[in-house]
């Protein structure tokens, strides 16, 4: 993005990383932060990348905000070890981004990223994921700080944020299954059989199990395995319910039964 000492060649397309570099260069002790940051790290924004124009810059502070066409300017205190370097570019630690992020998302927004944080699953059909922080460095970190724009809401988030979330709109399905009062559904939960069945959210208590379908689950591979994914699972476990995006933004799910609920 062109800028005052900043050329870009016209019709080249650059990656998130070289366009940010230049900013970071041009302006002493410069952190690319908050959505910039975030983006940088892949977290799962409520925007397409395309649709985010500007670059978020934090300065130390006491420092004068960054001020540039393109640059949204912030001046806050950061530690050493709340910066991190990718490509040699500096930009704000996982943790530090998640507490800068609470000044910019909704609350469900946030809790999708502190999901996304710390994810982990060790299941038979893929390989082994680690998450990105551990649910309590995460929960550590923010209960570490102090006075710091949002944390009110980065709090309320990590008493949202469970552990196994593998999408925002599975976060999203789950709180708003939570908040119709309903008993908590459970995630990482295996349903005995052979093989094991893992679904997105599960409550032991009514037997129920949960699961969101995006559009990856409209190609035929994804169904296949889907409906390989369900046969094994005996009658007698319960109800099962699929949610798409259509039916969580009616915030009305949709549920039918293998067998009458016990």
């Amino acid at each position: 993005m062109p800028s005052r000492q900043i050329r870009v060649p016209q019709g080249i397309g650059q990656q998130l990383l070289d366009r940010v570099r230049p900013y970071t260069e041009l302006s002493a002790g410069a952190v690319i932060s908050h959505v910039t940051a975030a983006q940088l790290h892949g977290f799962p924004l409520p925007w397409f990348d395309e649709e985010i124009t500007s670059v978020h810059l934090s300065r130390p502070a006491g420092s004068v905000q960054p001020r540039r066409k393109h640059v949204i300017g912030h001046s806050m205190a950061l530690p050493p070890e709340d910066v991190m370097h990718i490509g040699g570019v500096p930009v704000t630690t996982p943790a530090r981004t998640f507490l800068d992020l609470s000044t910019v998302l909704n609350l469900d927004d946030l809790v999708a990223v502190a999901d996304f944080l710390v994810c982990e699953h060790e299941r038979h059909f893929e390989t082994r994921k680690v998450p990105i922080l551990a649910a309590a460095v995460l929960r550590a970190y923010i209960a570490d700080k102090h006075w710091v724009p949002g944390l009110g809401k980065a709090r309320a988030a990590l008493e949202l944020m469970r552990v196994g979330v593998d999408s925002p709109p599975e976060t999203k399905l789950r709180l708003m299954l939570q908040r119709a009062g309903l008993p908590e559904f459970t995630t990482n939960y295996a349903i005995a059989g052979n093989p094991l069945v893992w679904p997105d959210l599960a409550c032991e208590k009514y037997k129920t199990s949960a699961q969101y379908e995006g559009e990856i689950h409209k190609t035929t591979q994804k169904q296949l395995f889907d409906r390989n994914r369900d046969e094994p699972t005996p009658p007698a476990d319960g109800c099962r319910s699929r949610s798409t995006a259509q039916t969580c933004a009616k915030e009305k799910p949709m549920w039918w039964p293998w067998s009458k609920p016990h």
